[in-house]
């Protein structure tokens, strides 16, 4: 299961509909950055875009454990938002551990 995926379903998008990992906090049907671009989404940009995804499920977590607990919403939405914002922290946990294992690699290599 490739990344896109992952963060697509996360986010409650479609996984059809993903156009990669720069659509992360991209709105349903907004056009793509064009291909001819030279670089329509820097890696510091996708590296911000997945945190800005974990607070905001983070967030939408927070509001369904308030509204259930105030008897406005229902307990499975809560479960669900909570399943969804710690699967989100889990996969940003992933790619960092990845990201810091690659960079002592790189530095490990000799010159």
């Amino acid at each position: 299961m490739s990344i896109e995926r992952i963060l697509s379903s996360l986010q409650g998008a479609p996984a059809a509909g993903a156009t990669g990992i720069g659509s992360v906090g991209r709105t349903p049907g907004a056009a793509a950055p064009d291909a001819a671009s030279p670089i329509a989404d820097g890696f510091g940009d996708t590296l911000t875009k997945l945190v800005d995804a974990v607070d905001t499920s983070n967030r939408s977590a927070n509001a369904a454990v308030t509204n259930m607990a105030n008897g406005s919403g229902d307990v499975h939405d809560a479960m669900i938002a909570l399943q969804r914002a710690d699967m989100t922290l889990q996969l940003t946990v992933q790619i960092r551990n990845k990201l810091i294992q690659a960079y002592q690699d790189i530095m490990r290599m000799p010159l």
